[in-house]
């Protein structure tokens, strides 16, 4: 039968869903609740585990108010990073409490602050993973 390995266009399309279910303030059980399936199913969908088809993906739009193009945008843009050598930036946006963390930055106005913050949490996560490249460049130009 094949690899159960997850596809790497299904891995994106289930980070998108997380992004856009943390935008809209749904949890898994309410998304899922809402599309008529478990919150497990919710789950398998975004991690890439589970194919979600054309139906069900059209549901889970209508339910996040999103067009159903925006589980697949920008996906030039995103092989483009990753062959400069980079993690998907949705991969990075699907993480626990990645969402808030950058909804909280986006309302802070002042840029000195705004560098401080990224100072910190790039020295923190160095200190956690020492050596570590994964960070890639850092994300203020004032460096």
């Amino acid at each position: 039968m094949g690899s159960k390995k997850p596809d790497l266009i299904d891995v994106e399309v289930g980070q998108r869903i997380r992004i856009q279910r943390l935008a809209a303030g749904l949890s898994q059980t309410e998304l899922a609740e809402r599309i008529g399936v478990t919150f497990q199913q919710v789950q398998k969908y975004e991690k890439g585990m589970n194919r979600v088809g054309a139906g069900r993906l059209t549901s889970i739009a209508r339910v996040l108010n999103v067009p159903i193009g925006s589980f697949f945008d920008g996906r030039e843009a995103i092989e483009q990073v990753e062959l400069q050598g980079f993690n998907s930036p949705l991969e990075a946006m699907a993480q626990p409490y990645a969402y808030r963390l950058l909804r909280a930055y986006a309302n802070i106005s002042d840029p000195d602050l705004r560098e401080i913050i990224v100072d910190f949490v790039e020295r923190t996560a160095n200190q956690q993973f020492p050596g570590s490249s994964a960070s890639g460049p850092p994300l203020s130009g004032r460096h």
